[in-house]
């Protein structure tokens, strides 16, 4: 399974240029970085990552979708256009998707929730274009219902001669690495911090994890200067 990194900041995709295997953003990460300028933000990025990254595209009219995902298609071969399942009206970008995937547009299908959704993404996709779908398991958990059984449908589905690969998005902790991995889905998005955490803890051993916070706590308090 493929780790991408999910965020906007320029010196952190740089640190981790080296280990992620990919990288994604999208406008609200890049509004909170304090971006200014889509485009020279994406050729800043492009000038020094050669893998698999994703850029969105942000209009609720179709057409202008249309145009900015050519647009950032024509970056780079290792572009993928992040085009959501719908717009901002609710309104289907199934025939979007449809159009850019038989052009040979690298599609991330995204805010991707049902599996109504995953199976009319997959009915449209070109099986000779590369493509993603995003979905959002994070954000599902949000709502207490269990993303597994809808993360392994859309893995049973990819089996189909396409050359799509399933993301896990929105992920909220590090044992969603390993969740999604046991899924079977192809790549999974972590933000930076998340990943350096990942890297950091991984097997970790627990008694010593144990003693580490129980030292913690006890910092805390004598640095805070309570008594009882």
């Amino acid at each position: 399974m493929k780790i991408y990194v999910d965020g906007a900041d320029l010196e952190s995709f740089r640190q981790l240029n080296e280990i992620a295997d990919g990288f994604t953003t999208n406008p609200t990460l890049m509004a909170k970085a304090g971006i200014t300028n889509y485009m020279e933000f994406a050729e800043e990025l492009l000038s020094f990552i050669k893998k698999p990254i994703s850029f969105e595209v942000f209009s609720d009219d179709f057409n202008q979708m249309y145009d900015q995902a050519k647009k950032l298609h024509a970056l780079g071969n290792n572009v993928y256009v992040k085009i959501p399942i719908i717009n901002g009206r609710g309104d289907s970008s199934i025939e979007l998707i449809r159009e850019l995937s038989s052009i040979g547009v690298k599609v991330n299908v995204t805010a991707v929730f049902t599996i109504s959704q995953i199976l009319e993404t997959y009915n449209v996709l070109n099986k000779d274009a590369s493509s993603v779908i995003s979905i959002f398991a994070g954000r599902i958990a949000d709502t207490s219902i269990d993303p597994i059984p809808i993360m392994t449908y859309a893995v049973g589905c990819s089996t189909k001669p396409l050359l799509c690969e399933v993301l896990w998005a929105s992920t909220r902790e590090v044992y969603n690495i390993s969740q999604s991995e046991m899924a079977g889905c192809d790549i999974i998005t972590v933000s930076p911090e998340l990943l350096n955490k990942y890297l950091k803890l991984k097997n970790y051993n627990l008694e010593k994890y144990s003693l580490d916070t129980v030292k913690m706590f006890n910092n805390d308090a004598i640095n805070a200067g309570y008594t009882i």
